[in-house]
């Protein structure tokens, strides 16, 4: 600790200045000079021990290389949502993943490999634990998709202490913080920079993850002057994920994170909107055309396809400054 070095420190002061008081010869003032270079270089490395930000330990150092990752934690979020927590190699270490990157999840399901994207909703400020929250697909629920979903019922399945493969970073987009964001068309072209003062989002169901990630790191930083616009859809009230979030940075932040909803099937008394994305949600919730305005989108590909585009399109709202997750 640094109480214990100070006595070490003041007693290598004390024996550099006592050298640098002795008169002898130059042979002699050659010697006492390289002593005290070398007690100068313990010092600055005391001092550099002592007062220098260490670099946390990063997870995901190679993005081809599979990490196992072992379950220490499962909540119930809803009836199908739960949120699940994974151990990293240390207490000391963070995932390592930047603000709009997302990570892999790799396992042997039924003989077969399984590989599915999956945007954390906690950060690199989060020391020890990587959390998803993850929508679970059940067997015989959804008419259109009888077997449900394979990672997302496996990871269901999973006991405590299980492990399961993580690799990333990956993506397109890196949000470099204070509305500048590095845009790769492909994987293999180098990035765009792109600078925003406001940031429309549309999100469809488990779509919200990369959203959330976003408009934490906005928020957490009072210098991020970067204005959020959510336009939040999803089939019933009961199917809005991460809402108690949401709307507990929208109440902390109301000048800097619009919220609003819209559900295909809305109870009595709904306060925000019902249906698909149209061209008024677009107008009248998402931030209007301009140069220092970016849209980002995530969820199904029929609602990007359909609902977004082309509501998009009628806005204004050029393809330049358009990104899909």
């Amino acid at each position: 600790s640094a109480s214990r070095l100070r006595p070490v420190m003041l007693t290598l002061l004390v024996a550099n200045a006592s050298c640098c008081c002795l008169s002898h010869s130059p042979a002699f003032d050659l010697h006492q000079q390289l002593i005290r270079g070398g007690f100068d270089s313990i010092i600055n490395l005391i001092f550099r021990l002592l007062f220098s930000k260490r670099r946390p330990a990063i997870t995901l150092e190679d993005p081809n290389i599979k990490y196992a990752l072992r379950l220490i934690d499962r909540q119930i979020v809803s009836h199908d949502t739960r949120r699940f927590r994974f151990a990293l190699p240390s207490p000391e270490h963070v995932l390592g993943l930047p603000i709009g990157q997302h990570i892999y999840l790799s396992a042997k399901i039924d003989g077969k490999l399984v590989v599915r994207p999956y945007t954390p909703v906690s950060s690199d400020d989060d020391k020890g634990y990587v959390d998803l929250v993850v929508k679970v697909y059940f067997k015989g629920v959804h008419p259109k998709f009888p077997e449900g979903g394979k990672m997302s019922q496996y990871l269901e399945s999973l006991k405590l202490n299980d492990t399961i493969d993580f690799r990333g970073p990956s993506g397109l987009l890196v949000y470099k913080g204070r509305g500048v964001f590095d845009v790769k068309p492909d994987k293999k072209s180098p990035a765009d920079t792109k600078k925003a003062k406001h940031v429309g989002m549309i999100a469809g169901g488990t779509g919200i993850t990369p959203m959330l990630q976003l408009i934490t790191a906005v928020m957490k930083d009072p210098q991020d002057k970067t204005v959020c616009y959510l336009l939040f859809a999803n089939q019933t009230e009961k199917d809005i994920l991460l809402r108690p979030e949401l709307e507990e940075i929208q109440v902390n932040n109301p000048d800097r994170f619009k919220l609003w909803f819209t559900v295909d099937r809305a109870p009595e008394n709904w306060e925000y909107s019902q249906g698909f994305i149209s061209e008024d949600m677009v107008r009248e919730h998402l931030p209007p055309p301009s140069d220092d305005t970016l849209i980002l989108m995530c969820g199904p590909p029929p609602m990007i396809q359909f609902a977004c585009d082309p509501n998009l399109d009628k806005v204004g709202h050029s393809q330049s400054h358009r990104f899909t997750f």
